[in-house]
């Protein structure tokens, strides 16, 4: 008898896994699988928008591919990205377990958290903060930091990689904490970027073992796994400085110094939005990283295209000189009248978008999406890579012209059906879109506007005096990508234009001190030093 049982129980078990891996009836189409892993042994560990997107070519804008006995499903029709994510938020709306994520933040990050009332009260926090009234109130900070980008451009053009670094940062830093970041070797900027590189590149698809599907690796010491002693630097670097930076605040805000920031709304409504300090560190936390790299990331992407289009260049900059002048910097009010420029700013998102894969977003209901089934649990991917790369929406897509956003709205080909393709897709869509819109959109704004105002970009020089063309492939690895540091020319336009360069950030000073208390000695020495030279 227990030998019929075992055979009974060897026979179920052969049979369920002649079927794990295997695509199931009603999934999209995708490439073939194999017993047990599925697609896993296909998978790349990086790059891995590029393999993506020659499999929608191939499949077509829904496919899926199956880990395991878990289903993915990759979305390179923005159409279908409506109809999914938009049109079926209330189920589109988690992200997927990961034991990578709970390894490092547990259930705390904004970005990556599951759906559901953890998820909903940060996030009704988030919005509080980062609204459109709050954001006005924080313009101030903004533009200020942008000038000390320009001045500090002006004075060590060479480091212009670092100075938007440093811009980035510094915003989100004095938008919800109240504290600045005056230099590019400020400590928390240092700390920061070190596990930002590292976050991302854990986090893009395929660069860490499948852990959720094969839970045994758990278990695996962490001599022989790379990832898991990555995981814990990023733990405890992030724990540094975002607990630093909170506990900070909360010191600054007792002793009765108030400048604005968000976290001073945060703090006096802690119990109104039911948040303890674990989720109130990780909100700054998960506004710092998506603001900080995404920001940076694009205006190292613009000014990459710069110099390799400079038609662009100087019919931006003609336009710029037409509207706004050449004795005076630009404003956001100035943006309506600046066509070429507005558009611009869309084909830089287009061409080389910071976030290649929007982060995963996780079904909790069988849904249909152009005719085929979603089961509930499945992972699902916007290839914005692929959207923005295809031909059939875009004439020459690989090229970047920003005249394709004067023909239509979308960009698109002019009589295309583009229903779905929003020019703010990069900041994600359905119930996970970014909470941080408008305070990423006056970044990016202002600093494209200056950037173009003030200075001419071109390409380095070789030895003998030829200029080296930059390789505009040449990006990190991750979920979140930027171009590898190059070299580049970076000289001011005039001399009139260096003058006004120099006295909007002593200006600016009104606006900075507000946000530097508690700063190291280190930083006040750098700002004595900065100010006095002007």
């Amino acid at each position: 008898m227990f030998l019929l049982s075992l055979v009974a129980v060897l026979v179920a078990a052969a049979l369920y896994l002649r079927n794990v891996g295997s695509r199931e009836r009603g999934l999209p189409p995708g490439p073939p699988t194999f017993p047990i892993i599925g697609n896993l042994h296909i998978l790349p560990t990086e790059f891995i928008q590029y393999k993506f997107t020659e499999w929608a070519r191939q499949y077509g804008g829904i496919y899926s591919l199956k880990m395991g006995a878990s289903t993915t499903i990759v979305l390179t029709s923005p159409k279908l990205v409506k109809e999914l994510l938009e049109n079926q938020n209330a189920s589109t709306a988690d992200r997927p377990a990961s034991h990578l994520v709970e390894t490092v933040c547990g259930r705390f990050h904004l970005s990556f958290a599951r759906y559901g009332a953890l998820w909903r009260t940060q996030r009704r926090a988030a919005h509080a903060i980062l609204g459109t009234q709050a954001v006005t109130r924080l313009f101030p900070i903004q533009r200020a930091e942008a000038a000390q980008s320009l001045h500090d451009i002006l004075a060590s053009p060479e480091s212009f990689y670092a100075h938007l670094e440093r811009y980035a940062h510094s915003v989100i830093m004095s938008a919800f904490y109240g504290t600045r970041a005056p230099r590019c070797e400020s400590p928390e900027i240092t700390a920061f970027f070190e596990m930002i590189h590292d976050w991302s590149a854990l986090n893009e698809p395929g660069a860490v073992p499948p852990v959720d599907l094969f839970p045994i690796l758990k278990f695996v010491p962490g001599w022989l796994a790379t990832w898991k002693r990555t995981a814990m630097k990023v733990r405890k670097l992030q724990r540094q400085v975002y607990f630093g930076l909170l506990d900070r605040a909360a010191e600054r805000i007792g002793m009765g110094e108030r400048n604005g920031s968000g976290i001073e709304d945060v703090l006096e409504r802690q119990d109104e939005f039911r948040l303890h300090r674990e989720m109130i560190g990780y909100l700054g936390g998960t506004l710092m990283e998506a603001g900080s790299e995404t920001t940076s990331s694009y205006l190292k992407t613009l000014i990459l295209c710069m110099i390799a289009y400079p038609d662009v260049q100087r019919r931006a900059q003609d336009e710029m000189d037409r509207v706004v002048g050449v004795d005076r910097i630009p404003t956001l009010a100035h943006l309506p009248h600046l066509c070429y420029i507005q558009a611009l700013i869309l084909e830089t998102h287009r061409f080389r978008p910071t976030l290649p894969l929007l982060l995963p977003h996780a079904t909790t209901a069988t849904e249909k999406c152009g005719g085929y089934v979603v089961p509930s649990g499945s992972t699902v991917f916007v290839n914005l890579w692929g959207i923005f790369q295809d031909p059939d929406l875009y004439d020459d897509p690989e090229k970047f012209e920003p005249e394709r956003y004067l023909l239509t709205e979308n960009g698109a080909k002019p009589g295309v059906d583009a229903d779905g393709l929003k020019p703010n897709l990069s900041f994600g869509v359905g119930r996970r879109s970014c909470p941080g819109i408008h305070l990423a959109e006056n970044s990016i704004n202002i600093n494209v506007m200056n950037l173009i105002w003030a200075f001419d970009f071109q390409p380095a020089m070789d030895a003998a005096g030829n200029p080296v063309q930059p390789d505009m492939f040449a990006y990190h690895k991750g979920l979140g990508t930027a171009p590898l540091p190059f070299k580049c020319r970076i000289t001011p336009r005039s001399a009139e234009k260096a003058d006004i360069i120099r006295r909007e950030f002593l200006d600016a000073e009104e606006v900075f001190v507000k946000f530097e208390s508690g700063l190291g000695e280190e930083d006040k020495e750098f700002l004595r030093k900065s100010r006095r030279q002007g």
